[in-house]
């Protein structure tokens, strides 16, 4: 059920709050500085929350679609071979805290994936037991351009519960759903209403660079454009920018057997890889990389929108920080939107 309630909490209740999910042993991952880089791990007493980061190395998308996952294992007896279907039961409730709005945006695309010709019972299931608790971003680089694609430093889009830092280090909290609601209720007993504080004036300053509707219409016509080529000249096609997207859901099937047992395993794929289109026969209707680079542009703002009717870009620029060879995909759409 969506709703939305605005309080005011103060740090120590903030901190307490975070301190009593921990000590009732409650699953709760956030980022954490881990040598040069922060990403979101499992959190225990004593564990510090990193502060006045840009962006997480992984997106959270791996809490609903793990880097490989069990779908069902089976067991040959005699001419029979007996299946055992992955159990929906053992997944669990997860708090997923300080999640920028950029990843907790990320969530929808990856829902109308799942569930647009059936529905995924594995990815369904693991994000029901999320409760998601983004914090705005008070800060941003030149990789970051949510808002360019609809999205913006202090959107709610995904979230249950979306809280804001204030300069005297408050808080602004948004409940956003029935969920976040009673997650919060549970822990934090000292709040006011909030009904005054306008957040947006405390957010990120980050540009729009490019007009999303104007690319749309640009991609329409640009199948054959030597654009391709020319950007993707110097992409090794290593799949970073897939795996560490928060809406990326390719994915390949893999049989793992030993004997007169095995399992079958869903694990991460990218359509930038050689192999993702390759036949059996030897032939691959994307043997250029600039073939596979448009598939990748395509795909997110051509035949996503068209599917689910959302685009699969959330404006969280890992792809970019990730490039080994300084692939900048905000300088790619502007090169799009702009060509003539």
């Amino acid at each position: 059920m969506e709703m939305m309630t605005n309080l005011h909490i103060s740090k120590d209740s903030l901190d307490q709050w975070l301190c009593q999910m921990i000590s009732e042993n409650i699953r709760v991952f956030a980022p954490v500085l881990q040598g040069h880089n922060v990403d979101f791990r499992l959190l225990s007493s004593g564990d510090r929350v990193a502060e006045n980061y840009i962006q997480t190395t992984q997106s959270v998308k791996r809490f609903a679609f793990p880097k490989a996952e069990e779908l069902f294992s089976y067991q040959k007896e005699g001419k029979d071979i007996v299946l055992k279907e992955r159990s929906l039961d053992d997944m669990p409730e997860t708090v997923l805290w300080k999640v920028h709005p950029c990843d907790a945006a990320g969530f929808a695309p990856l829902g109308g994936i799942f569930n647009w010709d059936y529905k995924d019972n594995l990815y369904n299931t693991r994000r029901s037991k999320i409760i998601l608790v983004s914090f705005s971003c008070i800060c941003c680089d030149d990789a970051c351009f949510c808002t360019s694609v609809q999205g913006g430093p202090g959107n709610t889009s995904g979230s249950d519960i979306q809280i804001t830092e204030l300069p005297d280090q408050s808080f602004l909290v948004e409940l956003l759903t029935s969920r976040g609601e009673a997650l919060f209720k549970r822990f934090v007993k000292e709040a006011v209403p909030a009904d005054n504080i306008q957040k947006e004036k405390y957010l990120a300053n980050v540009p729009v660079y490019f007009n999303l509707d104007k690319l749309k219409q640009k991609l329409t016509s640009a199948f054959d454009s030597p654009i391709w080529k020319q950007q993707s000249e110097r992409c090794l096609g290593c799949g970073a920018c897939a795996f560490v997207c928060p809406t990326c859901a390719c994915f390949d099937i893999q049989e793992d057997s030993k004997g007169s047992s095995g399992r079958r395993i869903r694990c991460w794929d990218s359509c930038g890889f050689s192999l993702f289109t390759l036949h059996t026969s030897g032939h691959n209707p994307r043997s250029t990389q600039s073939a596979r680079w448009r598939q990748r542009v395509l795909h997110k703002f051509s035949y996503m929108p068209e599917r689910i009717d959302k685009t699969g870009f959330t404006g969280c620029g890992r792809c970019s920080r990730a490039c080994p060879v300084d692939m900048d995909i905000l300088e790619h759409l502007i090169s799009i939107t702009d060509n003539e």
